[in-house]
Parts: C-alpha cells; sequence; structure tokens
C-alpha cells in the first residue's frame, strides 16, 4: 500500500499516486468573446451550458472566432473542462464526439497524455478524492475557484493502463445504466402528459363527444367547477400545541408528482399552520410552484402557502389530482395570481375554475390509469436512484483499489484507449 499521500493512503502497492500535471498538458483557459445566436464560427460552449446531463449541443450558441486562434481554443475528443469560479466550481465534462466548438474563459482544459486513460481521470474527477481537493483549496482560497496551477498539483491514483481501462468500463457501463432510467422516465412523464390532456378532452370510453365552451368533452360526462368536487379546509393549528407528527411545506411537494413522499416535523416550525387531513389535497399557491399539488397519506400540518382541498361527495383524489395537473389548469392558476414579490393565488380565485366532470364509475377508471404512469415512473426512479448510489460506491471503491478489476474479462469497447 503506498503510504506517502494523505488522499490515497489505501492504494495498492502496484499504484502510483501523482499529479495531475505529470500526466496532461499544461492545463488552458478558455476564450474570451461574446456568445452570440447566429451561426457565425464555431459553437462557443460555456459553463452555463455544461449540466448534469451533460451537454446539449443543440443549445449551444456561437461565437466569432478567427481563424488563425481558432487552434488554440478548438474542443477536441477527450477534452476534460473544468469550471473554474461560480457555484459549479471544480465540476468537470469531458468531451465526446464535440462539434466545430471552443471553450469560454471561465473553463479551463486539460488534455491527457498517452499514458492515462481520458476517461479514467475524467471519472476520478467525481471522486471523493478529487472533491477533497477542489473543497480543502476552496477553504484556503478567499476567491474559492480553481485555476490551472490548483488543478495541475491534483493528485490522483494510477493503475497500470489496463486496469484503468477496465475501471473506466464498469463505470461507464453503470453510467448508460443510468441513463436508460433518465430516458425511460423522461418518456413517461411526456406520456403523463399527453395521457392527462387526452383524457379530459376524450375520456375513456372512447363515446362521442360533445362540444361545450372549453371545448369538446365525452357526451356522458358533466361540466362543473373545481367546487363542485372539493372544499377549502379553512382549519389552523399551532404546532406547539397540536399533535401532528407530520409537517409539509412547498420544499416536500415534488412539482409533478401526484404522492407526498416526505415531510419535516412541527418541531421545526412555531406560528400557527393550516391542518389537513388524510386523503386531503396539498396546493402550493405561490407562483411558480403551481404544478406542487399532491395527495396527503396521513394527517399532519402544512405552511400557510399551501391549500388545503377536501374531497366533496364521491369525488376520486386522483382524478382531481390529475385535473389540477393539467395544463389547462396550470395556465387559469397562473392567470390568478396577485403580487409582485410572493405572486400567490387563492381558492376565493380557483373555486370558479371550469372543469370537465364523469360519474364516480369513470373518475376512478381515470385516476387508475393517472396512477399506473405515477407509479411507473416512481418505479425507475427508483432504479435509477438506485444505480446512481451503486455509481457512487464503486467509484469510490475502485479509485482507491478497495475493489480489483485487473483479473476480470471486462469489455472495454466503450471507454478510450
Amino acid at each position: 500500500m503506498n503510504n506517502d499521500d494523505p488522499f490515497f493512503y489505501r492504494v495498492p502497492e502496484d499504484w502510483d499516486v501523482t499529479k495531475v500535471g505529470a500526466y496532461c498538458q499544461k492545463p488552458e483557459y478558455g476564450f474570451t468573446e461574446s456568445a452570440i445566436a447566429d451561426e457565425i464560427g464555431p459553437k462557443f460552449l460555456r459553463i452555463t451550458d455544461i449540466t448534469e446531463n451533460g451537454v446539449n449541443w443543440d443549445t449551444v450558441p456561437y461565437c466569432r472566432c478567427p481563424q488563425d486562434i481558432f487552434p488554440k481554443y478548438e474542443l477536441k475528443e477527450n477534452d476534460i473542462l473544468f469550471a473554474r469560479i461560480g457555484a459549479t466550481t471544480g465540476k468537470s465534462y469531458i468531451a465526446k464526439n464535440p462539434p466545430q466548438a471552443v471553450f469560454a474563459s471561465y473553463l479551463i482544459r486539460l488534455r491527457p497524455l498517452n499514458d492515462l486513460v481520458p476517461d479514467f481521470l475524467y471519472y476520478f474527477f467525481n471522486s471523493d478524492g478529487y472533491w477533497d481537493q477542489v473543497n480543502a483549496n476552496k477553504n484556503n482560497n478567499l476567491k474559492g475557484g480553481v485555476n490551472s496551477s490548483t488543478l495541475a498539483d491534483i493528485r490522483f491514483p494510477l493503475p497500470p493502463k489496463k486496469e484503468q481501462q477496465k475501471i473506466a468500463a464498469v463505470l461507464y457501463k453503470i453510467q448508460k445504466a443510468i441513463e436508460i432510467q433518465e430516458s425511460i422516465i423522461e418518456k413517461t412523464r411526456e406520456l403523463k402528459k399527453s395521457t392527462l390532456h387526452y383524457v379530459f378532452t376524450h375520456g375513456l370510453l372512447g363515446e362521442k363527444l360533445k362540444e361545450t365552451e372549453i371545448g369538446p368533452i365525452p357526451e356522458s360526462w358533466d361540466l362543473g367547477t373545481i367546487e363542485d368536487l372539493c372544499l377549502l379546509r379553512n382549519e389552523s393549528c399551532n404546532p406547539i400545541t397540536c399533535d401532528s407528527r407530520v409537517y409539509v411545506g412547498l420544499e416536500h411537494i415534488e412539482s409533478g408528482k401526484f404522492l407526498l413522499r416526505s415531510h419535516g416535523s412541527p418541531k421545526e416550525v412555531r406560528s400557527t399552520k393550516n391542518k389537513f387531513n388524510q386523503y386531503d389535497i396539498l396546493y402550493g399557491k405561490l407562483r411558480p410552484y403551481l404544478d406542487k399539488v399532491v395527495v396527503a397519506e396521513v394527517d399532519g400540518i402544512c405552511s400557510t402557502d399551501i391549500i388545503v382541498l377536501k374531497l366533496k361527495g364521491n369525488t376520486d383524489a386522483f382524478f382531481l389530482i390529475g385535473l389540477l395537473h393539467s395544463d389547462r389548469f396550470i395556465q387559469y392558476a397562473n392567470q390568478t395570481t396577485r403580487g409582485v414579490n410572493h405572486p400567490r393565488t387563492s381558492w376565493t380565485s380557483l373555486k370558479d375554475f371550469t372543469a370537465p366532470i364523469p360519474n364516480s364509475k369513470e373518475q376512478k377508471e381515470v385516476a387508475h390509469v393517472f396512477q399506473t404512469i405515477e407509479k411507473k415512473i416512481e418505479n425507475h426512479t427508483a432504479k435509477k436512484t438506485a444505480l446512481q448510489d451503486l455509481f457512487k460506491t464503486m467509484l469510490n471503491k475502485l479509485m482507491t483499489g478497495e475493489i480489483r478489476v485487473k483479473d476480470l474479462d471486462i469489455d472495454i469497447s466503450g471507454v478510450s484507449a
């Protein structure tokens, strides 16, 4: 084991611990220019174009870059870029099949040399060993940024090249599995959105449509208002004296979800709050949180920025939730908001929204469709989370040699040579 480095005191004896500067070309700062929308010159990659999901090159702007300067800043395959300032300081991105592009001045570029597998180094830049060093530098640097010198001095573990490739291949496969789950989630969300629109104009039974003031709806459906489906629960509770164990703020409600999946404790709050019961609807009344609408599965108290609605008659909770998530309702709710700093709507404004209403049996059938789609999203979100946890665990164990893959037969075709 190598005991000379405080960050990698447990790497295997056949590994080395070295500095980034020894295995990469000198770090380079990007091009200073203004971005333009017109297709004049190369693409101009900025910090803000790099997201958790990589780079969407279709949205990256262009810039004017003289031909004699372009080669210096040209982005090439396996270039690794770093945000050197701002909220994402230290975050990295590896270029794969980039278009003709240059990188902006708030980014730093690294080019690995031939003895180093670029994908291995990039994965290291996501590990705890890397972030420990970056954060230590931030604490010692008044500006809290990353510069070329500190980047070149970053220490990293160096296995033999074949093992670098195998480590990168394992992480690449997990990353691809995460991307598959993300794609399924996104497509299911699109399905959910289109289903919401279709159901509230066509129903589920294929019956003849009739024209109404809000457009076509199934012939057997009625037109009513939100107030025909639910009522305002206007009950307050002092968190100190009430017996509730659950507190819900807007931060606990996830946009676009149907069910409440997290909550806080009443001990966290002091002022009087709204009270809700099991199966009530919690509706975020602040813009831009008008798509925060969930069914409560327990009793509790909630922020006064949340409207509490209790179901009326045979109204199905998930049918109502779907209606409150529909584009037409959200647009209506946005138009009813008032105020400058914290625009918000109210029950008085929302209760008269014109709604298509089927009988209770079809409401339940519609609700079942919504719940099925929501369950699919939740299942794939859980799989994605599990894979992300696996990636993080494997990343740190592989980068310290706690898990060895050198003797395993691993397909390395997806990673750089």
